[in-house]
């Protein structure tokens, strides 16, 4: 391709993601993306960065965890909290950041960006979290506060009483 194709398939890529912005916009008032505070924002990143590869009920299934630990006492209160919950240290900038593989939630602190980069999967995300946060599915985690990856075994596990396995991810309570 020359540098004039390209410009024009950036150029068309740009205009038909703004169209896609305005109509998730126009047509889905109940998803507000630009809130990077609001629970369903929040639940959609940890739906997104913990289980984009899992089916839907997986993608549930994290979502539930998120709401189950809001209610138990040992977790912070609000969805957002819960899924920024994570050990802080002041980096070179003199910011406070998430420490390095000390988070609730891996994608928190593994160092990488926090911004979605496959538009149908985030989109997918924030429906899902909406979908959630409005009870339109039951508990199928039955009160789960933890999960981890089948490929993995962590320390906590065997504290745990395991609960369900779903697709890639084994939950407990």
């Amino acid at each position: 391709m020359d540098g004039v194709q390209v410009m024009k398939l950036r150029y068309g890529t740009f205009i038909a993601g703004a169209l896609l912005g305005f109509l998730v916009g126009a047509f889905s008032t109940k998803v507000n993306a630009s809130d990077e505070n609001g629970d369903i924002f929040c639940l959609a990143q940890n739906i997104y960065f913990e289980s984009a590869n899992q089916p839907l009920a997986g993608k549930i299934a994290v979502a539930q965890v998120v709401q189950n630990r809001v209610v138990h006492p040992s977790y912070p209160d609000t969805i957002c909290d819960v899924v920024y919950d994570a050990k802080m240290r002041v980096n070179w900038k003199g910011l406070s950041v998430p420490a390095l593989n000390k988070c609730q939630f891996s994608w928190y602190c593994d160092g990488k960006s926090d911004a979605p980069v496959d538009s149908n999967t985030w989109l997918l995300s924030l429906r899902i979290a909406r979908d959630v946060l409005q009870s339109k599915y039951g508990d199928i985690t039955e009160g789960s506060t933890h999960y981890h990856a089948t490929r993995v075994h962590p320390y906590w596990a065997d504290s745990l009483t395991e609960v369900v396995t779903v697709d890639q991810h084994i939950f407990y309570k």
